[in-house]
């Protein structure tokens, strides 16, 4: 990867003192931001922690010094450095004095989305997930570069705050040949976004931090209308989208249903569920919580609707390891320990036993039943819906019929809750001399466990 972060335009408006320092400290290139605060020691944030500047103390001509010395502030309170990627952020008292900045060093590096060159290459959209400062700006920037010179296709970024291609009128070389659009002031982004699809026709357009619901609503209409759309907004992982009831319409927006009582009993949940409303604006979902550490998920569909139904979920991890080098990793996570996703690790769940609901059916008789149907499968599903066992039965190289009649069924599953209650079908599967398995609960690992022994 290679790094251009302009950082001497940065540190040659900042307070002789604190120019000094920097300029002999070691590890510039691991420098988040600047941290001035009236009365306070300078502190600058580094990537394996914070350090002091310098043993002086802030004032008020050490802050005037420099907020004349960059761009004027904008009604979000940020400024820029003429042709840098560099973002200066104010804190304002009472009288509306400024008493505090933050200096965040902006980057562009080239290479960093070598790791989902697949996913850019695909006409689909993007959406990428991270907390503040995780890099997820320094990434679409980077992605805008890619679309635009490698893969030369029409590319247009709204820019609201001027992260991304610098404060200057000039985009800085960092987003290669796409075009940017400014926006005057946050509240008309969805404008913008809008205007730019209607008024030059790009094939792709970049839009920083979605937040509100009129921009989701742009996206929407942005998407609908054939355009690929490549975003970001702040959030850990894919449960936080469905958390929040603004961002929800990115993924296809949650909704209350209720079923019949004869469906909830089949499906073995309650009768007021969540379900998915209609297709994502976004069909691929990338949360970042590490620089050289993603979490993918290419199919947001699929992962949202097991999200709902409480189920296992299995993700694909992609990591950096060396220089072009690029290892991707499946691994198993359950719905309910999502939101922990900072130490991502896999779930683990003590598997209850799986065992006949009753034992006095012959083995023999048992196992010949279900050699003579090995080819296929014939599964008579009690209290679990159809959907769950196709989505467990992708997971297996094994072929199965789904069938409504028992007396064609060579294997009776469902809800032990269900099942023991239901004394006309266990006295009819003990006449045809058809096995019934129990689940203690709706899990597709339990299911599974179950489903390999006939493999």
């Amino acid at each position: 990867m290679n790094t251009n972060n302009d950082l001497e335009k940065l540190i040659e408006n900042l307070p002789s003192f604190i120019q000094d320092y920097l300029h002999q400290h070691g590890y510039q290139n691991e420098l988040i931001e600047i941290v001035l605060d009236l009365g306070r020691r300078p502190e600058a944030r580094f990537t394996y922690g914070p350090e002091y500047l310098s043993q002086k103390i802030i004032s008020w001509q050490d802050l005037d010094y420099m907020t004349q010395r960059i761009s004027k502030f904008s009604n979000e309170n940020r400024a820029g450095i003429e042709r840098t990627l560099h973002r200066i952020s104010c804190i304002r008292n009472r009288q509306f004095l400024i008493n505090g900045l933050t200096c965040r060093i902006g980057r562009a590096i080239f290479g960093t989305v070598s790791v989902i060159r697949d996913l850019l290459e695909s006409e689909k959209s993007i959406l990428i997930l991270g907390r503040p400062g995780v890099g997820k700006t320094t990434i679409i920037r980077e992605i805008a570069r890619v679309l635009s010179d490698e893969m030369e296709q029409r590319v247009i970024i709204i820019d609201t705050s001027n992260e991304i291609a610098g404060d200057s009128d000039i985009p800085h070389f960092g987003i290669g040949r796409a075009r940017r659009m400014q926006v005057s002031k946050t509240e008309f982004q969805h404008q913008v976004m809008i205007e730019a699809v209607e008024n030059h026709m790009p094939q792709v357009i970049i839009i920083d931090e979605i937040g509100t619901d009129l921009e989701v609503l742009a996206a929407r209409t942005i998407a609908e209308k054939g355009v690929k759309l490549i975003g970001t907004t702040h959030g850990n992982c894919l449960e936080n989208l469905v958390k929040n009831p603004s961002l929800a319409e990115l993924i296809g927006g949650i909704q209350y249903v209720t079923l019949s009582d004869e469906e909830a009993k089949r499906r073995g949940t309650q009768k007021s569920i969540l379900e998915r409303k209609s297709y994502p604006t976004f069909e691929h979902v990338i949360e970042i919580n590490a620089l050289k550490s993603w979490i993918i998920h290419e199919n947001v569909s699929s992962s949202i609707d097991l999200l709902l139904r409480n189920l296992y979920e299995t993700e694909q991890l992609r990591q950096i390891s060396l220089p072009e080098k690029v290892a991707i990793k499946y691994q198993t996570t359950d719905a309910y320990i999502i939101s922990s996703r900072n130490s991502l690790r896999p779930s683990v769940k003590r598997l209850s036993s799986l065992e006949p609901l009753w034992s006095d059916i012959n083995k023999s008789k048992i196992q010949e039943r279900l050699h003579v149907t090995a080819k296929v499968l014939i599964i008579y599903p009690y209290s679990l819906s159809h959907n769950f066992i196709k989505e467990a039965m992708k997971k297996v190289n094994i072929r199965f019929i789904l069938t409504n009649d028992i007396k064609k069924a060579s294997l009776i599953i469902g809800l032990k809750k269900h099942l023991k209650h239901n004394l006309k079908l266990k006295q009819l599967a003990q006449q045809k001399q058809i096995p019934i398995y129990s689940l203690n609960q709706l899990s597709i690992y339990q299911f599974l466990k179950l489903i390999q022994n006939f493999s």
